[in-house]
């Protein structure tokens, strides 16, 4: 999660708004900075953080790009069940910026930094939404090489291989009783599956293609 020294830069130190958070999901000394250009429609943006008063601790960040009908946010992954919850309660919903706009919730630091810095700028970014892979030495190596053999950068050849698994579960090619069989015979959980199973199918899978390589390679 950023800090709140990362998001005063972001926002040059121009700070236009600030009040007490009005839910609980945060805590008693929850409170809202707000970071407006004053520009409503093509130009406009705003920057929020949510932070604790007496421990400096960062609950949420967001940023409204008014020129694209874009809002993203990052939620600290300990207090977003506690957000949904009183969402819920509240009978509100909990993905809406704007009208219409919903918000992208980010997982990753520099994602979040890249979108802001860009808006602000007002300068083109990727919608791509970022997500953490923490992979083995020795997996992250072939992904690598993998990458450079394709003539590709590590994150459009990982971009790839994602889409490339996404459109065969689409296609059925891969399906949740082949994923269960799977998890069965390796004693892993069974669904639904949590990120960490994710990643470990993820693994299988360059694993499996490491090996199809090796195969290929000596015939």
């Amino acid at each position: 999660m950023i800090t709140i020294k990362e998001w005063m830069e972001l926002t040059d130190y121009k700070i236009t708004e600030g009040s007490e958070y009005g839910w609980q999901c945060y805590g008693p000394n929850s409170y809202t900075l707000s970071s407006w250009n004053g520009i409503h429609g093509t130009g406009g943006y705003s920057m929020d953080i949510t932070f604790s008063t007496k421990s400096q601790k960062v609950y949420e960040v967001s940023v409204c790009d008014y020129t694209n009908d874009r809002a993203y946010r990052m939620i600290n992954p300990k207090f977003q069940e506690k957000y949904r919850k009183e969402a819920k309660a509240m009978g509100v919903n909990l993905n809406q910026a704007w009208d219409d706009v919903e918000y992208v919730d980010l997982e990753v630091d520099d994602d979040f930094i890249q979108k802001c810095l860009a808006i602000r700028a007002g300068e083109d970014y990727s919608t791509d939404v970022s997500i953490p892979l923490d992979l083995p030495d020795d997996l992250l190596m072939f992904a690598f090489k993998a990458a450079h053999a394709e003539n590709m950068t590590f994150n459009d050849w990982m971009n790839k291989m994602l889409k490339s698994f996404i459109d065969k579960v689409e296609k059925g090619e891969y399906n949740k009783e082949d994923a269960k069989q799977w998890a069965e015979q390796n004693g892993l959980p069974k669904f639904p599956v949590d990120k960490s199973f994710d990643q470990r199918m993820w693994e299988q899978s360059l694993e499996n293609m490491e090996k199809e390589n090796e195969n290929q390679t000596s015939l």
